[in-house]
């Protein structure tokens, strides 16, 4: 275990109520006060923020939602406990975070292997399949995020705004376009509600994969009904 991390512990259980009183306490100051570090992160700050997420994701995809707890994330990531809440001040903030690092790097992973459709629409549809599909691979993970999402209120904001803006960026990017229109925009925030909607029923049991696809095929149709026109109309 790092010296800061022991270093802290030692200095918990130093005080007269134990470590429990200074779990509770370091969660209503996190509440209150405490906000994640400034951006830029320096290389150290950066390297235990991956460590954070990457213990975020393993707990949660062992075991959903309840398995996520901060306590658990900060001793299996080798942090400190309040370390861990400056970071990230509740369990919904380090859950949608993790769901914003996942869409990252399958980002990536997608503009490696780019969609292969003749359509814009229909290379967007390829890959919010080939998305959920990476989703899949760890339902209890997807389910622990997008419950996150769903449970985030106003405090969160910031965090839901990394995840819509992540997601926005695959969809432009699939459609090849970096200048896009108001009408355009407003078809991509559609597609995203909808694509975050397949995903919560799909996880409920409500909806097979067959009917995500079809839904998820419909709604980015709406990339062709708002496309510019590729030449204005002779009005002579």
């Amino acid at each position: 275990m790092p010296a800061e991390a022991h270093r802290d512990k030692a200095a918990e259980a130093a005080k007269p109520d134990g470590p429990a009183k200074a779990d509770k306490a370091a969660k209503m100051k996190a509440g209150t006060t405490r906000t994640p570090p400034a951006s830029p992160l320096t290389e150290r700050q950066e390297a235990r923020r991956r460590r954070i997420l990457r213990a975020s994701a393993r707990l949660a995809g062992r075991g959903g939602f309840d398995a996520v707890q901060m306590r658990e994330v900060a001793e299996s990531s080798q942090v400190a406990l309040g370390t861990l809440y400056r970071y990230f001040p509740s369990k919904i903030h380090l859950l949608v975070a993790t769901m914003q690092d996942q869409l990252e790097h399958m980002h990536g992973t997608l503009r490696k292997e780019p969609p292969t459709g003749e359509t814009a629409a229909a290379r967007v549809a390829e890959t919010l399949m080939r998305a959920f599909r990476f989703l899949q691979r760890e339902p209890q993970l997807a389910d622990a995020m997008v419950r996150a999402l769903t449970f985030a209120d106003r405090g969160v904001s910031p965090e839901v705004d990394q995840v819509s803006r992540q997601t926005t960026a695959i969809i432009l990017d699939s459609m090849g376009l970096e200048d896009p229109t108001p009408e355009q925009l407003s078809a991509v925030r559609v597609i995203e509600h909808t694509w975050h909607s397949a995903l919560i029923t799909w996880l409920s049991g409500r909806a097979s994969i067959a009917q995500v696809k079809v839904d998820i095929e419909t709604v980015c149709r709406l990339i062709d009904l708002t496309a510019p026109s590729s030449a204005p109309k002779d009005s002579g």
